[in-house]
């Protein structure tokens, strides 16, 4: 009887041996499969879209392109933002003339020019509007201040009527770092179907 009741007993504790081992090793693999997807994700890096918008449009393709990448979002904004007549080219005494005919003027501060957690984003979609047939200068602001060595940045704009033009190349010769796509130009009245192809044809 003794040794059946000590038999029972080592049973009991086996099986409760076994089941705590189950259990570490189901515990162990999870942690195990988060530091994979952790891994796999810093591996990835991340996406951002900075843009500055002066009337909306860009803005739009903006918020466009963010919702089809999944990515974060960062609009520049002027610490003496554009007004309305700040920005009629047709006027000689607006600021945006003035900035154009005197571009030792054209530095334009940012409220942020740089952004958190910068080193973890390997793909960067860079909006503006043209201005001049060159990327409206505000964001040039951004561009001197970052580092864009091994992120791959993918310049875009909006304009009425002029086309990407030699923007994005110059962007390229002021940042000094980074491998920059061909952009693209978007019209004025874009749309989540014209950023949806244009971003097919990427095959980020």
């Amino acid at each position: 009887m003794k040794k059946l009741t000590a038999l029972f007993l080592g049973l009991i504790l086996m099986l409760n041996f076994v089941a705590l081992a189950g259990v570490a090793l189901a515990e162990t693999q999870d942690a195990a499969a988060e530091a994979v997807d952790e891994t796999a994700e810093t591996a990835e890096g991340k996406t951002l879209v900075v843009y500055f918008s002066a009337t909306g449009n860009t803005e739009a393709a903006a918020n466009y392109i963010a919702e089809a990448t999944g990515a974060d979002i960062l609009a520049l904004e002027p610490v003496e933002s554009y007004t309305d007549d700040d920005l009629d080219w047709t006027d000689e005494n607006s600021r945006v003339v003035y900035e154009h005919d005197h571009p030792e003027d054209r530095a334009v501060e940012l409220v942020a020019a740089t952004v958190e957690n910068w080193d973890e984003c390997d793909t960067v979609f860079i909006g503006y509007p043209i201005w001049w047939g060159i990327a409206a200068w505000p964001v040039d602001t951004f561009v001197e201040a970052n580092d864009f060595t091994g992120k791959t940045v993918i310049p875009f704009c909006t304009s009425s009527s002029s086309d990407l033009g030699d923007s994005g190349e110059l962007l390229a010769e002021l940042a000094g770092s980074g491998e920059w796509l061909e952009g693209m130009r978007f019209s004025s009245r874009v749309t989540a179907e014209d950023v949806q192809a244009w971003l097919d044809t990427l095959e980020l």
